[in-house]
């Protein structure tokens, strides 16, 4: 019984490898093969052949993160470790693994663990066979510029192998650790991250809500968003205007220029963005009934600040939704009409609804 506990845990212990590394260009297969030694009482040390599949989508640039998806580890176990199990009745084995990496990303090392899932895999009487471990990978955010590597090393694992009625075999379930043989290269993927990011430039649609006057003006323009050195953001609006009733009849309308106002900070996250943005808000042209009721310089009192953030879907390369809700100060400089076209304009619960997309 010991010998056979020893030929299966030979045989399997090298089903949790894990790839948790990004390749030097977005949406890029890896296909890596290593072999592992387990050491164990009576047969001493085994080697087994382990092959590594993922596929990876790496940031563009510091503070950017990278994803992994596909993460397939396939172990051929051998006919020494299928003996071992026939002796015990195995019919088939399943578990689950920890696997760990180091990431190192210019001055950060970060050792990364990764808990996967053993597939129920049916044992043959004799010979060869294959089993599989997945798992699911969070993204990691890499802060850095510089040399990017990630490193395989050891791992364990957590095995039960089952008759064929499901009913346990004498070897219950057992931990088996491995270890890198030498001589092998463990950096799964080194490439590196540049501190120079180009800049991205989107066209825009959509609209701007003027909660007071219940009513939406249609937006276009560009966005131009630089990350490095500093997260900077270029948003130019074309003039639009607004339709309206006052009183739910009288008909009016209202043209609206919002003008970037100074520099325009943010922060990059989650592969998208939050735009510090502040704006001009000038109102070139008001009519009632069809007649100018405001002179040329009527404009919000104040600069309106807004975070513009990116929603779900967003991309840096391909773009996406982008919201805000802003507050419109009292107006002045519209003449005659400033205090009554104020009480119309001003107030919280504004909003912008905007589509950037990559040009």
């Amino acid at each position: 019984m010991r010998k056979a506990r020893s030929l299966l845990a030979a045989g399997l212990a090298c089903l949790t490898v894990f790839a948790v590394v990004p390749p030097a260009s977005a949406s890029t297969p890896i296909d890596k093969k290593l072999s592992f030694t387990c050491p164990f009482p009576l047969i001493g040390k085994q080697k087994l052949d382990v092959e590594v599949k993922a596929a990876f989508e790496v940031p563009s640039a510091p503070g950017g993160t990278f994803t992994t998806a596909d993460l397939a580890v396939a172990v051929t176990v051998p006919d020494k470790s299928t003996r071992g199990l026939a002796l015990v009745g195995a019919a088939s084995i399943e578990g689950t693994a920890s696997a760990g990496v180091t990431l190192a990303n210019g001055s950060l090392t970060l050792p990364l663990a990764l808990p996967l899932t053993v597939a129920k895999t049916a044992v043959p009487a004799s010979g060869p066979f294959t089993t599989q471990a997945a798992g699911s990978v969070p993204p990691v955010q890499l802060p850095n510029a510089g040399k990017t590597t990630l490193t395989i090393g050891d791992f364990s694992t957590r095995l039960t192998p089952k008759k064929a009625d499901g009913s346990f075999t004498g070897l219950g379930s057992f931990t088996s650790d491995c270890t890198l043989d030498p001589g092998q290269d463990p950096v799964l993927l080194s490439f590196d991250l540049s501190a120079t990011q180009p800049s991205y430039d989107y066209g825009v649609a959509g609209s701007a809500l003027v909660k007071a006057l219940g009513a939406s003006a249609p937006l276009t323009g560009s966005f131009g968003v630089t990350t490095q050195p500093a997260f900077a953001a270029r948003p130019a609006f074309d003039r639009t205007r607004t339709e309206f009733k006052v009183l739910g009849f009288v008909p009016g309308t209202a043209d609206l220029q919002f003008t970037a106002d100074g520099p325009q900070s943010g922060d990059l996250g989650g592969g998208g963005f939050v735009a510090h943005a502040r704006f001009a808000l000038t109102l070139p042209q008001v009519t009632l009934f069809g007649v100018p009721v405001a002179d040329a310089g009527c404009r919000a009192s104040a600069p309106i600040p807004v975070d513009l953030r990116t929603g779900s879907g967003f991309t840096l390369a391909s773009g996406g939704p982008v919201t805000g809700t802003y507050a419109i100060p009292a107006l002045t400089g519209c003449g005659a009409f400033t205090a009554y076209l104020s009480s119309l304009f001003q107030g919280e619960g504004n909003t912008f609804a905007l589509t950037l997309t990559a040009r």
